[in-house]
């Protein structure tokens, strides 16, 4: 019996072996989930505390941010309002002050132009046909496109067009330069 005992024990020890190393690597995995488990936990700690904070600071600079964005769509809306003033007043000013020696009369309005060689008066409301222009005294009828021609001196020659004219207004066009030779 002896050597069947003797049989019979390899085996157990094979059995302790194999038990030991099962335990081995149960216990191995056991810690490594346990680490797994408190790492997890660490950097959730970790990271709430940063995420409390952040959210704090969200709740402080969220009415700065809504205060903000209000101030852009005022001032958004102001920029709109002023740039349609700007081009109304830019409009306005054309009007008023048309290109270089282009001139806007008025009825019974006098003006002193081209560097103060000629005065251009409008002598009444225009009529449908023409109007009466008034050059340094001289009274004279026009219509829309005429160039009436003015020799202030055998040196001086000025020009006064007459371009458009309605009942409140004329524009005429007056210059004055070196006489042609003839």
């Amino acid at each position: 019996m002896e050597s069947g005992r003797s049989h019979q024990q390899p085996p157990q020890r094979l059995l302790t072996g194999r038990r030991s190393r099962v335990l081995v690597v149960g216990a191995i995995a056991i810690v490594m989930a346990g680490g797994a488990v408190a790492g997890y936990m660490f950097g959730l700690n970790l990271t709430s505390r940063d995420l409390a904070a952040v959210r704090q600071q969200l709740q402080v600079f969220q009415p700065e941010n809504q205060r903000l964005k209000r101030a852009i769509i005022d001032q958004n809306a102001k920029l709109v309002d002023l740039q349609g003033k700007f081009a109304s007043m830019e409009a306005t000013l054309r009007a008023i002050m048309p290109s270089e020696n282009t001139y806007n009369i008025s009825p019974n309005q006098s003006l002193i132009v081209a560097d103060g060689r000629l005065t251009i008066a409008l002598v009444g409301s225009p009529a449908n046909e023409s109007v009466n222009i008034n050059i340094n005294g001289k009274q004279q009828k026009a219509i829309s496109g005429d160039i009436i021609h003015i020799a202030l001196d055998s040196s001086t020659s000025c020009q006064v067009g007459v371009q458009s004219f309605d009942m409140f207004k004329a524009i005429v066009t007056a210059s004055c330069g070196a006489a042609k030779p003839r």
